[in-house]
This record gives C-alpha cells, structure tokens and sequence, in this order.
C-alpha cells in the first residue's frame, strides 16, 4: 500500500495529468467545429487559462500535433481490428467502427485541410488506408467490389464517402443510429453495391445491425503513472 509521502507525491501528478486529458478533449471538440480556433478558445472549454495550458505544451503548435497523434493512433486501432470473410461486410465495419470515434475523425478531417498539418494528417492515416486498399483489392477478385475504376480511385473514394457523412453528422446533429448507418450506407454504395444490397447486407449482418464496438482505449503516455 502506498505510504502517505507517496499519495501527496501522486496527487500533483494526477491533477496535472487530469488537465491534460480535459485539454486534449477540449482541443478536439473545439477544432472539429472550428479548425483554426485559437489557443485562448481550447484553453476556455478545458475551463483553464491560457497559461494553464503552457504547463502541459509549448504552445498551439504542439497541442494540435499531441491531438494528431492520439487521434489517428485511435483511428489505426480501429482499422486493425476489422475483419470478415465477406468484403463488403468488412468494408461496412470500417466505416461503422469509424463512426464509433467520430469525434477524432472530425477533428482530423479539418485538420488534414489546414496547410500545417496536412502532411502529417496524411502519414499518420497511412495504415487506414493501406486497409481499405487491401479490403477493396479482395474484393475486385471475389467480385464483391466494383472493378469499373482503377482499385485506388475505389478506395480513395470510399474514404471520402465516409468522412463527408462523419463531417455532415456533425453539421446536422444526426442521431447515432442514424449516422451509423448512413457511413454504411455510404461506403457500400461507393463499393458498389446498390442501396437496396447495402440496406439488406446491414439489416441481416449482426455484425453491422447491433451496436458498433469500440476501439479499446489508448493510454496517453504523457499522462501515465507508474506501477505502485
């Protein structure tokens, strides 16, 4: 059992690292609405001051590169774990999975146009895509997936497809249900399959017609503690 100095030591520390996630949380919510908000406005939806949030990051710069990294560390997560023997029921459950960490997914799509961090944004969603390119590429050979344009123009708009439905939930507060299923929707029809085979598909696939799962949880390594 911890001693008592050891309890006061960790308290700072759990604070500080309580600050932090509230600030990461903040900037992502605060930057999918409006990317290019200033450090003043993260720090007021964190409830902190400016000053604050140079405890944690040098400055503006470095709090969006933190929030890059967790977010598509999350996202890559999720892409990892999606498989199937069908393709277009994989393909369906990467946009699903997509939906259940929307809120990254916002914040990356707007940071990807910010000139900044566009390359960054691009490498870090690297794996993603990779997995989508080999889903569509299964799928071009099992015939599950249109072949009437080259493979990468497929897949690039199957990404796209996705995230204009992601962004435009977020603009429209669409319903979670609702917005689950239009991502599915949305990127089956993009494969290739008509709406009638896309609504089938999700309402007799219990994989894509229950709840999404989400990704597991990711440890910020900033915040961690060590073992006691």
């Amino acid at each position: 059992m911890p001693s008592v100095t050891d309890a006061e030591r960790r308290a700072p520390r759990r604070d500080a690292a309580e600050n932090r996630e509230s600030l990461l949380i903040a900037a992502a919510t605060t930057l999918a609405a409006a990317p290019d908000a200033p450090l003043e406005a993260i720090a007021a939806a964190a409830g902190l001051s400016r000053r604050a949030v140079y405890g944690h990051f040098a400055g503006r710069d470095e709090l969006v590169l933190a929030l890059i990294e967790r977010g598509t560390a999350r996202l890559n997560a999720v892409a990892s774990t999606v498989e199937h023997e069908s393709t277009p029921v994989a393909i369906a459950l990467l946009g699903s999975r997509l939906w259940g960490v929307v809120e990254h997914v916002r914040l990356l799509a707007g940071m990807a146009l910010s000139a900044p961090y566009v390359e960054r944004v691009a490498s870090a969603l690297a794996p993603v895509r990779e997995r989508l390119a080999l889903l569509v590429a299964r799928g071009v050979v099992d015939g599950t997936v249109r072949d009437d344009l080259p493979q990468p123009l497929v897949a690039r708009l199957i990404e796209e497809s996705a995230l204009a439905v992601l962004v435009e939930s977020g603009r429209t507060g669409m319903p979670q249900a609702e917005g689950r299923r239009a991502v599915m929707l949305s990127v089956l029809g993009t494969a290739g399959l008509s709406w009638h085979e896309a609504g089938t598909l999700i309402d007799t696939t219990p994989e894509l017609s229950r709840p999404a799962t989400d990704a597991p949880a990711l440890t910020d390594p900033a915040t961690s503690e060590e073992p006691a």
